[in-house]
């Protein structure tokens, strides 16, 4: 945990190695990088976050600030063309809700030479979590078939989650609920993404080598006209899966925003000596994947506290 003084200044880190606890105190400042979950967690368990929550734990507030909030992700629904394996191809799209104002697309579709029925389900039936109910009924009858896939992700969801504090015990993980489709758009967003993928799929260039659709339907979306969107829209919500891009949870924004954590510098605000540079401090995810993005947050951080360390070389040389 982040250890402060009467001043609100970040001094010092508390942490366990080798099951031993150790304190080590920052000269200048301290740098949070622990990504878009163990960040909030950090800054909360250190007593910066919504007040009632850590109140209801127990935790002394230094800041009131809304830690946690503003959890998005990239996520993609499984289909008739669905996998979790590697990825050969990419295109960036517009469906028919797309802004035509923005400057980015609202789709990414993932082509990949493999599906769940890859291995007879070894190894990616585990990694996508599905029962043997949905295995059996949807992907089986395909194991000794050929396959490949077309995965519509997500680029811009309008649902916001959220990340809380399970307990004061730093080992104990964080609630994470993304409320994937909360926003009513996002379905529709969804279901359009879908028929791209399976557009494609049966394109010409696909049917050259006898492309066709799986047949098979998914347990509980029965009842709906198969690839109907009502049909789509079942299968998204049933089978939902993330692509590992968690970000929003320490908002950067103006000081005067009752949603930011930390300002266009990354300084978590109502504190002093502490900065968070990660993929939490995004307002808004990105139109694709957060790697790069991530690396340019680190290296704009370095560049600002570089800045900083300069001026205050100025400034002290001009005293004396």
């Amino acid at each position: 945990m982040i250890i402060f003084d009467d001043h609100k200044r970040a001094s010092a880190v508390q942490f366990d190695r080798f099951s031993l606890s150790y304190v080590v105190y920052a000269n200048r400042e301290i740098v949070v990088t622990a990504g878009a979950i163990n960040s909030p967690q950090l800054l909360m368990l250190s007593g910066i976050g919504p007040k009632e929550h850590l109140k209801s734990f127990g935790i002394p507030v230094v800041a009131d600030l809304p830690v946690g909030y503003n959890l998005q992700d990239h996520i993609y629904a499984g289909g008739p063309l669905t996998s979790l394996g590697g990825v050969e191809g990419l295109a960036f799209v517009n469906t028919k809700y797309a802004n035509v104002s923005d400057d980015y697309p609202d789709f990414e579709i993932h082509m990949s030479s493999a599906t769940c029925t890859t291995d007879d389900g070894r190894g990616l039936k585990q990694y996508a979590g599905l029962t043997d109910e949905v295995y059996n009924q949807v992907y089986k009858p395909y194991a000794t078939s050929e396959s490949f896939s077309l995965d519509p992700v997500m680029l811009r969801p309008k649902s916001r989650g959220y990340v809380k504090l399970r307990s004061v015990n730093p080992y104990d993980h964080p609630i994470i609920d993304p409320k994937y489709f909360s926003h009513p758009e996002d379905i529709h967003l969804m279901v359009e993404g879908m028929k791209l993928s399976i557009a494609i799929g049966i394109s010409p260039p696909f049917r050259k080598y006898n492309s066709q659709l799986f047949k098979t339907q998914f347990p509980g979306c029965e009842s709906y006209p198969f690839l109907s969107d009502e049909y789509l829209a079942c299968v998204a919500r049933s089978y939902t899966a993330t692509i590992y891009h968690p970000t929003g949870t320490c908002k950067m924004g103006p000081h005067w925003d009752r949603t930011s954590v930390v300002d266009p510098r990354l300084k978590v605000l109502g504190v002093r000596g502490l900065r968070v540079a990660d993929a939490s401090i995004m307002p808004t995810i990105v139109s694709g994947n957060t790697n790069a993005p991530v690396i340019m947050i680190a290296e704009r951080t370095a560049d600002f506290i570089k800045a900083e360390k300069t001026s205050d070389s100025i400034k002290l040389a001009a005293h004396i």
